[in-house]
């Protein structure tokens, strides 16, 4: 019970003793003459809020940069490993290209000069159809983005979604350009569908649409994607035809 009562007195003394500083502060806050210096203090307080502010906004820039370039980091040693191997692989039977320089002796007018007859021209291969694919959006393009439409995303998201389209574009132009003769099943009915795709706008041009995503790429058509979509645009990567309930991607 005493010890109860004297760690009641002590709580009530130092609550006593609160109040006292605190009354003491107030005072001392009133004299004229520390009024102004409690001014500057309030002051002083107010700019190192700010700065704290600025540092905290500050730190979370670089955090997001960190990322960026780490994830920057591992897009370009996935590239430099495709080009290692690109080197590694290079076919032996290369068409070498040699130009000789053979000397012709003067000939004796009265010798006759043997013609030789000419070779005929082999039949010029086939040109190959060139699928037309999207360029990778730069890092001053990328700055130039406004905030509010990029908000969290990151360069290499973007760029890595160009990537997933240009394989979606390939893939589906491949089979636009097959022979009918050589088609699966499957493959007819998705040639049925892209052509059905087409209108007099996107005539010459080569597009997408979302169900070309789904079936060629593992992206995900959601707002994310759709925001990535509306940069791509911002950057003149590519335009929209719409028409007939469809959104076509148009390759700029």
């Amino acid at each position: 019970m005493a010890s109860d009562l004297e760690q009641l007195c002590t709580y009530v003394n130092e609550k006593i003793e609160n109040i006292k500083k605190i009354l003491l502060i107030r005072n001392l806050g009133q004299d004229p003459a520390l009024k102004t210096t409690l001014s500057k203090i309030g002051d002083e307080i107010i700019t190192i809020n700010e700065l704290l502010n600025k540092l905290e906004l500050e730190i979370q820039y670089q955090e997001q940069t960190n990322i960026s370039l780490k994830e920057l980091c591992e897009s370009l040693e996935e590239e430099f490993k495709d080009v290692e191997h690109l080197k590694e692989h290079v076919p032996v039977h290369l068409p070498q290209v040699t130009q000789s320089l053979v000397h012709k002796p003067d000939l004796d007018p009265k010798e006759s000069v043997k013609v030789e007859e000419p070779v005929p021209q082999k039949k010029p291969p086939k040109q190959q159809r060139v699928i037309k694919e999207m360029h990778f959006i730069t890092t001053d393009e990328f700055d130039g983005v406004p905030a509010y439409m990029k908000s969290r995303l990151t360069y290499c998201q973007i760029n890595d979604v160009i990537k997933e389209i240009n394989n979606a574009v390939v893939s589906k132009y491949k089979i636009i350009h097959q022979p009918k003769s050589s088609m699966s099943s499957v493959k007819r009915k998705l040639y049925q569908r892209f052509i059905n795709e087409e209108t007099k706008d996107t005539k010459g041009h080569h597009f997408i649409v979302e169900a070309d995503v789904k079936e060629f790429t593992p992206l995900k058509v959601d707002k994310k994607f759709h925001v990535i979509m509306s940069i791509l645009r911002h950057c003149q990567r590519l335009s929209e035809v719409r028409g007939g309930g469809l959104t076509r991607y148009v390759i700029t």
